[in-house]
């Protein structure tokens, strides 16, 4: 399990990996943060083809092509606002790693990048929801063959260190 999960700082766009999932907002047409960097490196067309899907609501996943990214596709996972942990948002996050998931061994996809859901102006705890992501991600992967190779992508090293400890402490 734990050759098949990895957790590295950098940009999400440049990864060498089969999909990469966006942290999108519910209209799927491009924001800020990790949404808008997707949304800049894959051009226009990635737009287009948004568009044609109508939105996604939180703690479900699209997918599209991957346009000018190096992936041949983009999974659009539209994960919680922090509401305090009130508005359930612990599920719906989970709903996003397994809905992605999903789509990535519906597409025959080896090999997927996350970045860190909802933990930017969507200000979820980042200890909580990497506990959340490599919990999800180490029970889909339990029971399926698909992705072989999962990559969570931070945005720093506090980002990272977090992933890193629950990997961590799920796997012991």
């Amino acid at each position: 399990m734990l050759g098949r999960i990895s957790i590295v700082e950098g940009d999400i766009t440049r990864q060498d990996v089969d999909a990469i999932v966006n942290a999108a907002k519910e209209s799927l047409l491009g924001g800020g943060g990790v949404d808008g960097a997707i949304h800049r490196a894959a051009g226009p067309g990635l737009l287009a083809e948004c568009r044609k899907l109508g939105g996604c609501p939180t703690g479900e996943a699209r997918i599209t092509g991957g346009h000018r990214l190096k992936a041949r596709y983009v999974i659009h996972a539209v994960g919680p606002v922090w509401r305090g942990g009130l508005g359930d948002e612990d599920a719906l996050l989970a709903a996003c790693y397994r809905n992605s998931l999903a789509l990535a061994e519906e597409n025959d996809v080896t090999s997927i990048a996350f970045p860190a859901i909802s933990t930017g102006i969507h200000g979820f705890p980042v200890a909580r929801a990497a506990r959340i992501a490599i919990a999800e991600t180490i029970g889909f992967l339990r029971a399926h063959d698909l992705p072989e190779r999962v990559v969570f992508v931070c945005f720093d090293r506090e980002t990272g260190d977090c992933y890193r400890a629950a990997l961590a402490d799920l796997v012991a």
